[in-house]
């Protein structure tokens, strides 16, 4: 499927994505793509930025992508039963783990523990075996449950900016390969959900 036949949502995590991260290039060099304004960056509250997700998801005029980092991965799946117009895929990277107690800063344990519920469109998880946020056999764990195809990233740390993933180039192919598999609801407005 074409970029351009779809709505490309970017759901960033704690403390956004700042202007060297991949998401916000991305954002800047796909013309559908756009931002969801999660809300509070800083102390993120997880009932506002599920409610303002599923509000832009709503808001849509074609087919969404969910782009998520981090927080925003698990805000996704946690939404993911109430959106009510077509989601054809999420591309998900780095979810982290969100009923680890030693998780920090602890207010992201209201983010948790992540439904073990199969998404209702395809997705991919991609994980890091070094990230600090979360480990890598309980990413797998999270992406079997949600019936996402889990890519191995090797040592990439959180996969962002400050461990080298600014451009990220190697993710826009994979993101590539993921829309061209992806199929577009036969007609837009008779899949909406009442």
């Amino acid at each position: 499927m074409k970029t351009t036949d779809t709505e490309i949502l970017i759901c960033p995590g704690f403390k956004g994505a700042p202007e060297d991260h991949w998401q916000t290039r991305w954002e800047k060099n796909l013309s559908a793509a756009r931002r969801v304004p999660m809300g509070d960056w800083h102390k993120p509250v997880f009932e506002d930025w599920k409610a303002n997700l599923i509000s832009e998801v709503d808001k849509a005029e074609k087919p969404v992508v969910l782009v998520g980092h981090s927080l925003g991965c698990q805000v996704i799946v946690q939404a993911a039963p109430e959106f009510k117009k077509p989601v054809i895929g999420a591309f998900m990277v780095a979810p982290p783990d969100v009923a680890n107690p030693d998780i920090r800063p602890r207010h992201l344990l209201t983010f948790g523990p992540a439904p073990t519920d199969p998404l209702p469109f395809p997705s991919i998880v991609i994980a890091s075996r070094n990230d600090d946020f979360c480990s890598f056999e309980t990413a797998g764990d999270m992406a079997n449950a949600w019936g996402s195809l889990l890519l191995d990233a090797g040592e990439s740390g959180h996969i962002n900016a400050e461990s080298g993933h600014g451009p990220w180039p190697e993710g826009l192919m994979i993101f590539s390969k993921f829309m061209n598999q992806l199929k577009a609801p036969e007609e837009f407005g008779r899949n909406e959900r009442n």
